[in-house]
């Protein structure tokens, strides 16, 4: 019997150890329950504007003042779009940047890079705001910020990766990144010139988490849940394995030295060019600590 079309688009989308889906779908949802409203106040079926009161409260603030009335907007503001067209570039985006990142790496560095890009970004916004630099109020929101933070990691991280892109063939990921980052960079500005700075700033984080991690400093290890195990005595016998530099292993699991090494050779000659053991060692070790 075949299977139904819904119910293999929900397993093979939300059955899945990648957070991606459940952030796409919940911007989608709000995108569509804020524009409801905004119908309901175009048909005049009610006085209240419901879709700029929300709109407003669930935006992130121009300064700390404003963060006090609605503290719930640090965690809110990333879901809220006023265009469709901006919804769907930052989720295509998110889908194309935060897989990516997925492959190369685990759940919790994405977390710490993502979510540390959003909110870095959002306390940064808040922190010039409280200066009274920028004259004008306003608000904030988007994931600008966190896909920011993830763009600067991975071109650190695989600088000599290509994307093959239609009409222009191979382009190294760099480059994409730097159109992207300028492109973004300036639309931002016009839109909002107090988010320009924390944009800029969360490039830079996302870029030195990287490096920090290619040097064996792995800043989401702040992240790792520590759980109590039972002590269980397991007799078994030692696996001794060549890896791809004729070192010699006796566990299954990957220790820090060849990640390091892995991590060294995706950044001279890219991620494509790793062997097949070594994707395999670099997947085990973001699976570990999952």
């Amino acid at each position: 019997m075949k299977e139904n079309v819904v119910k293999s688009f929900l397993r093979d989308t939300y059955q899945t150890s990648s957070p991606i889906p459940f952030i796409i779908t919940g911007q989608a949802v709000v995108f569509v329950l804020m524009h409801i409203l905004e119908l309901v106040a175009f048909a005049e079926i009610t006085d209240d504007n419901l879709f700029s009161f929300f709109l407003v409260q669930l935006s992130l603030p121009a300064s700390w003042t404003g963060l006090v009335q609605q503290p719930w907007a640090i965690l809110t503001h990333p879901f809220i779009y006023e265009g469709i067209f901006e919804v769907l570039f930052d989720c295509l985006w998110l889908y194309w940047i935060g897989t990516l990142f997925l492959n190369l790496l685990g759940k919790r560095q994405f977390w710490m890079v993502f979510g540390g890009g959003l909110l870095g970004g959002a306390l940064l916004y808040l922190l010039l705001g409280q200066f009274g630099i920028f004259q004008e109020e306003s608000y904030w929101n988007s994931t600008a910020f966190g896909l920011a933070a993830l763009i600067g990691s991975i071109t650190v991280l695989t600088p000599s990766m290509e994307v093959r892109l239609f009409l222009f063939g191979n382009v190294k990921f760099k480059t994409i990144a730097l159109v992207y980052l300028s492109l973004d960079l300036i639309f931002t500005g016009l839109v909002n010139a107090q988010a320009v700075l924390p944009y800029v700033a969360m490039v830079g984080y996302g870029m030195t988490f990287m490096y920090q991690l290619k040097k064996g400093n792995d800043w989401s290890t702040v992240l790792k849940l520590r759980k109590r195990r039972k002590l269980k005595v397991i007799h078994h016998k030692k696996v001794e394995r060549v890896t791809a530099s004729g070192r010699k292993h006796t566990t299954d699991m990957p220790n820090q030295e060849e990640i390091d090494r892995i991590l060294d050779k995706i950044s001279q000659s890219g991620y494509d060019n790793l062997t097949s053991y070594d994707k395999e060692v670099l997947f085990r070790a973001s699976k570990q600590d999952q």
